[in-house]
């Protein structure tokens, strides 16, 4: 991830050893009994590389717990965001000062059957993936794309943004994605200003396609 951040947001990826970290008391409160292995694995890795993140900040170690819908919440002062996908997970974070909210999204590499493209993409993106270079999964980035921009969108704005409420152009070249975000979500978003152009970068290899997007302060 860290090449797709700017230097602001101080990014850890897990380690073997981060799955089956320690938990603060209020992130293993987050976790019922029912929990599967996985599920458990996967937010150990990352709340541990949230709170390495933030010690690169300067920050002291806080839980990250919770909220309802399974978003983190950061302490005061603080944007970040977590993934994790299979075998790998990563956690950012950043001042309120330097960046306005920050999204990163992991998944692996591998192609969308026609039923997930119908449900990820508008047609105009579908028709832009099929004349981009072959040897990509292109709606698996615009997919992961999607989801960073969510996890951009969602911090400051509060409300739902679907797979089609952002339209994606891809630049494989450049490496970055740009999104438009819908015309009727912008309208009806409760706050001032909410984001209506979102750009972030990716990386794509044989195993992973990697996502970010930030907001800058207004």
């Amino acid at each position: 991830m860290r090449d797709l951040l700017p230097p602001a947001v101080a990014v850890a990826v897990a380690g073997p050893a981060d799955w089956t970290g320690e938990l603060l008391p209020a992130e293993r409160a987050c976790l019922t009994e029912r929990a599967v292995q996985s599920r458990r694995r996967d937010f150990t890795a990352g709340r541990v590389c949230a709170r390495r993140a933030m010690a690169a900040l300067g920050l002291p170690p806080v839980a990250v717990p919770a909220a309802a819908d399974r978003s983190p919440v950061w302490p005061a002062g603080v944007v970040g965001a977590i993934t994790h996908t299979s075998g790998y997970c990563a956690a950012v974070a950043a001042r309120v000062g330097e960046i306005r909210s920050v999204g990163i999204d992991a998944e692996g590499h591998q192609e969308l059957n026609a039923g997930v493209r119908r449900l990820v993409c508008l047609p105009e993106e579908d028709e832009r993936c099929a004349r981009l270079p072959a040897g990509t999964s292109w709606p698996a980035v615009v997919f992961s794309a999607k989801e960073s921009i969510y996890k951009v969108w969602h911090p400051v704005v509060g409300t739902w943004l679907g797979f089609h409420d952002a339209l994606v152009e891809l630049d494989p070249d450049a490496g970055t994605f740009t999104a438009r975000i819908a015309p009727a979500r912008l309208d009806a978003a409760p706050v001032a200003d909410p984001p209506a152009l979102v750009t972030g970068r990716f990386a794509v290899d044989d195993a992973l396609v990697r996502t970010a997007a930030v907001l800058l302060p207004l």
